[in-house]
């Protein structure tokens, strides 16, 4: 009797426990489901929006390769006309593909995958095609894609045809060339109006999504807080901790971006993005820029390893930072080669600066293990006060020099446009010794 009494019992606490758990797990349940499908779909759209971006910079690099090949020849061009075609055109198939009866699923992948989505996206991006096609915003977006299919082929079918002229020698007729030339500039701005309109309402679409997901979202969200109020401090906490983490992961990010990891300094795109800024006012002042190659670098890595080699370009490039002015820029622009933007910086001072950063390095010893290495650099200079000059001109002229200042025996200063060279010879063999 006493064994039945304490088994009911039991099983009336359990079936208790479980009335009130249940309420609790069936929302925890919900807002699982919900929070997955919201992830699920805007993972989606947000593959979508970067195939989009890949897709539209691939077409631009086709058109814009085709458009040198066509004034070059070279075949190189060619062909990375046809990598960067590949990419929309592997898109389009894998539309195609989605679009039978029945859905060809393997094939859809294939074509993603040529055009350049992240594998772990593919799925979603089927996935999203196949089951929400009918969405207004997602239908409107696949028949903007679909409109430039006879562009794609038309692209294709020009390069055909350039190639084909080439390989009967050059063009010789310049309406010919300007001719063929403009329809390549027609079909980059048709291209662009198509591409900017399915982003467009791809960002529509998602924001909509966005709206509906989180109005659920927030309301299965107030019936978890009515169930168990205690939970709601916890779930800030935890988000308050993602979002943290996200912020700091995108300043990480952007940072690098940015900046070279080996030595902290900018980097080539950064170095660009400045120079290019400080050439859109260069008429507001005379704008210098140096380029500084390390001489004899291979042979600090060949002697004595790569870890040596790191460290002396980290040496060095704190060495070109110092003295510098709050608005002066150095970057390492890859291997061994250095860049200075100096605003607002006459050409007889840029001219100084250099030549004391060639004296100062080649003053300065690099020691490793029992090794002792003696420093130099080429550098080369050019000043520049034409608010015309290109990003492109002003790289090749500072470059130019530089090269001069190699091939005129190096660790020297060699100064664009006609000016005279400034050299000062070593007073010390350019041999590494022996400590």
């Amino acid at each position: 009797m006493f064994r039945r009494t304490a088994t009911s019992t039991k099983g009336h606490s359990f079936l208790h426990v479980i009335k009130l758990v249940s309420p609790f797990v069936m929302v925890v349940v919900l807002q699982a489901t919900i929070a997955g499908f919201s992830l699920e779909v805007m993972s989606s759209v947000r593959a979508y929006v970067a195939g989009e971006a890949m897709w539209s910079r691939s077409q631009k690099n086709a058109v814009y390769f085709l458009n040198l090949y066509l004034h070059s020849g070279e075949a190189s061009q060619f062909t990375q006309y046809q990598a960067s075609l590949a990419v929309p055109i592997g898109d389009e198939f894998a539309r195609w593909a989605l679009e039978r009866d029945p859905i060809d699923v393997e094939a859809a992948r294939i074509g993603f995958l040529q055009g350049g989505n992240h594998p772990d996206d593919v799925a979603g991006l089927i996935w999203l095609f196949r089951y929400f096609n009918r969405v207004s915003f997602l239908q409107e977006a696949i028949r903007e894609w679909a409109a430039t299919d006879p562009m794609l082929l038309e692209l294709s079918v020009f390069g055909e045809v350039i190639r084909s002229e080439w390989e009967n020698g050059p063009v010789q007729d310049a309406s010919r060339l300007q001719f063929l030339s403009s329809r390549l500039s027609e079909l980059n701005a048709q291209f662009t109006v198509h591409a900017n309109r399915f982003s467009t309402v791809l960002g529509e679409g998602s924001r909509a999504i966005k709206l509906t997901l989180t109005g659920i979202n927030i309301v299965t969200a107030v019936t978890l807080i009515l169930l168990l109020i205690w939970h709601t401090r916890r779930l800030v906490l935890q988000r308050q901790a993602f979002e943290d983490a996200l912020h700091a992961e995108k300043e990480r990010l952007a940072w690098q971006a940015s900046h070279d990891w080996l030595t902290g300094l900018s980097n080539r795109r950064a170095f660009e993005a400045r120079l290019q800024s400080e050439l859109d006012v260069a008429a507001a002042g005379s704008l210098g820029l140096i380029l500084l190659d390390l001489d004899q670098f291979k042979n600090v890595n060949d002697s004595c390893g790569h870890l040596a080699g790191d460290h002396l370009l980290c040496q060095v490039s704190r060495l070109l930072q110092q003295d510098r002015q709050p608005h002066d820029l150095v970057a390492r622009l890859g291997g061994d080669e250095f860049g200075l933007i100096l605003p607002h910086c006459s050409p007889a001072n840029t001219v100084d600066i250099a030549e004391r950063l060639r004296r100062s390095l080649e003053l300065f010893n690099f020691a490793w293990d029992d090794r002792c290495f003696a420093v130099s650099a080429s550098i080369g200079v050019t000043c520049i006060a034409d608010a015309d000059t290109t990003l492109e001109g002003a790289m090749r002229r500072a470059d130019a020099a530089c090269y001069r200042a190699k091939e005129k025996g190096r660790n020297r200063v060699q100064v664009d446009g006609g000016r005279p060279d400034v050299v000062v010879v070593a007073a010390r063999p350019r041999e590494a010794a022996r400590a």
